[in-house]
This record gives C-alpha cells, sequence and structure tokens, in this order.
C-alpha cells in the first residue's frame, strides 16, 4: 500500500525487536490470517501489527514461538477490527488475551454504523480509502506471500489507529464513550473466551428430553470428547460426531460390546476411545443424585418463537429511542437463552442475558416486568401515523 512502510518478520531475533517496540508503544493495530477447518482452534498463518510508522506482517509459519509479542501485547493498547475472533485465537492458542483493546467495528455501532459494518465500509467512511479485497478468501498458508496478499494485509490494519482516534472523538461528543469502554473490557477478559461446559451439553441434540442421570453421562462424555479434541488439535466432531455422544448418553454402556449398538460409531473409534468411554460413563453413573444436572425447563418451540418475539419488540423499542442496533444492545442470542432457561429470578436473568452493565441497566429491570407479567406492551400513535411500542 502506496505510503506504508511495511516490514515481514520471519525470525524469532526480529519477533524480539518488534515485541520491545510493541511494549514501549502507547497503541499498536492487529489482524490475524488463520485457517479453522482442520484445528480444535484456529491455526494462525499470519498476524499483522500495526505501529504509528509502519506495519509489521509476522510470518506465523516461519516463526515458531510468538509467545514474545503475544505478552508484549498486554503493555499496550490494542486496537482493531471485529476482534473476538482475533481474540479467541490468542485465548485458546496461548490462553492469554491483551486486556486493554479497541474495537472499531462496535464503537462503529455505537454511532448508528450497522452492527456487522465492514473494515472496508469504515475505512471508505472515515478515511476516504477503498481497500484492496481481492484476497478475501486467499489460502493463508501458501508461501511465499505474494504482492497481493501482502498488500491486503497491509491495508487490514494501516487505518486502525487514526481511526480509533477519529472514532473516539465522536464516541465522546455522543456520551457514549463510557459505553464502549465496557464492552471493550469484557472482550479483554480471558473468561469470556472459555468453553461454557453446561450450555456446552445441553446443546447436544435429544438433551431436552433426557433424564437427569442420561444428562450426567452427556456432560461427562462431552467433556471427554472436548479433552481429547484438544490434546489432539482437532475439531471435536472428528472425536465423536454430536449424534454419538448423545446416543452414548442415553445408552449408559457398561461394556466394550455395548459399544457397537450405535451405527455411526465406526470400529477404529470404539477401539481408540472404548476405555476412556466407559470409564467416563462409569464415573457419571456412580454420581450421588444430588450431583446430577437438572433438566432444562424449555417451552415448546413456538412457544420460545412467542416469547424471543415478545421480548425482541420491547428491546427494539428501547434501542430506537437510543439511536442504537437492537441487536447492539441485547443479541438475539441472549434472548434465546433467555426463552431456554426460564430464569426465575433478577439474578438468574442477569445470568441468562450475561450482558455488559450498560446495556443491563437499560434492559433488566423492563425485561423482568414484561417477563413476570407485571406490564405489558402496547402500540401508541398508531391512528398519528407514528406507532412505538410501550411497556405498560
Amino acid at each position: 500500500m502506496a505510503g506504508v512502510h511495511a516490514v515481514t518478520i520471519e525470525s524469532a531475533a526480529a519477533l524480539s525487536a518488534l515485541a520491545t517496540r510493541v511494549r514501549a508503544a502507547r497503541r499498536v493495530g492487529i489482524d490475524t490470517e488463520f485457517h479453522a477447518e482442520r484445528t480444535y482452534s484456529p491455526r494462525l498463518m499470519v498476524l499483522q501489527v500495526a505501529l504509528e510508522d509502519e506495519v509489521a506482517i509476522i510470518d506465523a509459519l516461519a516463526v515458531a514461538q510468538l509467545r514474545p509479542l503475544i505478552e508484549a501485547l498486554a503493555q499496550t493498547e490494542v486496537v482493531g477490527h471485529a476482534l473476538s475472533s482475533d481474540l479467541k485465537i490468542f485465548a485458546d492458542r496461548f490462553d492469554f488475551v491483551p486486556p486493554h483493546v479497541f474495537d472499531t467495528q462496535l464503537a462503529a455501532a455505537f454511532l448508528g454504523y450497522g452492527i456487522q459494518i465492514s473494515l472496508s465500509e469504515l475505512v471508505r467512511d472515515l478515511r476516504g480509502v477503498r481497500l484492496t479485497k481481492s484476497q478475501t478468501v486467499s489460502d493463508w498458508a501458501a508461501r511465499p506471500l505474494s504482492a497481493g496478499q501482502i498488500e491486503y494485509l497491509v491495508g487490514d490494519v494501516a487505518h486502525l489507529l487514526p481511526m480509533r482516534d477519529d472514532l473516539v472523538e465522536r464516541l465522546r461528543a455522543a456520551g457514549r464513550l463510557e459505553w464502549l469502554q465496557e464492552e471493550c473490557a469484557m472482550l479483554g477478559d480471558l473468561e469470556r473466551y472459555r468453553i461454557d461446559e453446561r450450555r456446552a451439553y445441553l446443546r447436544m441434540p435429544g438433551a431436552a428430553r433426557m433424564s437427569r442421570r442420561e444428562l450426567g453421562v452427556l456432560r461427562a462424555l462431552v467433556q471427554l470428547r472436548d479433552t481429547i479434541a484438544r490434546r489432539r488439535d482437532v475439531p471435536a466432531r472428528y472425536v465423536l460426531p454430536d449424534d454419538v455422544v448423545s446416543g452414548l448418553a442415553t445408552l449408559r454402556p457398561k461394556r466394550t460390546e455395548d459399544l457397537a449398538q450405535l451405527r455411526r460409531f465406526d470400529a477404529g473409534a470404539r477401539k481408540q476411545y472404548a476405555a476412556a468411554i466407559l470409564e467416563a460413563v462409569a464415573q457419571a453413573e456412580a454420581l450421588p443424585e444430588s450431583e446430577l444436572p437438572e433438566r432444562p425447563k424449555r417451552p415448546q418451540g413456538a412457544t420460545r418463537d412467542s416469547l424471543v418475539g415478545v421480548m425482541s419488540a420491547l428491546v427494539g423499542e428501547i434501542a430506537r429511542e437510543r439511536g442504537i442496533a437492537p441487536s447492539l444492545l441485547v443479541p438475539r442470542s441472549a434472548l434465546e437463552r433467555v426463552s431456554r432457561e426460564l430464569p426465575a429470578d433478577t439474578e438468574q436473568l442477569v445470568q441468562s442475558l450475561d450482558l455488559s452493565a450498560w446495556r443491563l441497566e437499560l434492559i433488566v429491570e423492563p425485561l423482568r416486568r414484561l417477563l413476570w407479567g407485571e406490564a405489558s406492551l402496547g402500540i401508541e400513535g398508531y391512528f398519528a401515523g407514528n406507532p412505538n411500542i410501550r411497556l405498560r
């Protein structure tokens, strides 16, 4: 990219020098390119770091040990666009995420841009630059990197730092900088990227119909599968498909011969995992009743859809009043979680929503009153041609 000095990092010595500069920097921009199809966690191929005066392109295949740079990121503010996927890689691969982050996509959403605004759209609007996006589906494992790939990599980080400053000023003027800071603080929390084991096994097919004992076995098998997949660095489904795990939970095998009853559980996998599976099942069978998972309260599908729709209407109106996208205020996934878990008190509602403080302040009490039947939704201004939903 014209006017931007770019360097390629392909050795431990060069990475160490870059890490020293990063530790001393007030802020840096980052982006990653990765492959995620055949590994437990996405495999990092390229990491781009933007400093004030240059862009460093780190070849993650050539530099075996990235830890010095990753740890250096803890000493500065890390700026990126749609940072969650990048930080998830750091959490999975290095058990670390930088604590001080700034997400330009989130910042733009608080200023009325779409919640999923792309980097190229934001750069065009704020910087008047059109990025070349011809390498979106590039093979980042190929070496050497082509000139087109280098241009693409530089473009993805070269504008992050000046855009960050522009967005901060706009957010401060709009009185929403603190909202963004809360969201970014959550992005920089390592626990955010941990697997929620409770929800992981409840998402398995057939979980809603299982007994508490079967759920206990299912939980143990899901944890076992995840442990194996992480150790082998393969997707969990490569170890055991979801339907096989659910089948094992209802079968509750006691002997190796029992495993042959599952059609999709091939002989190779049975031989490889039989002992571990039987041990996990036996441990779950030995649990006292008090330690077994509770059966999820789960309304019928149509009822859940209606409940999510009603909650969405309330969220949409509160978001409209504040000029932000409803999905920024409360993601649909959070409303779906509430519809599945049916929290019984305000504390459980807060846990089900799993939102930042500014969102909870706006939404918890209205949503609680609606769900508890203490208030209802109505439409005002219909005949005036300006219909709005109101909580009554």
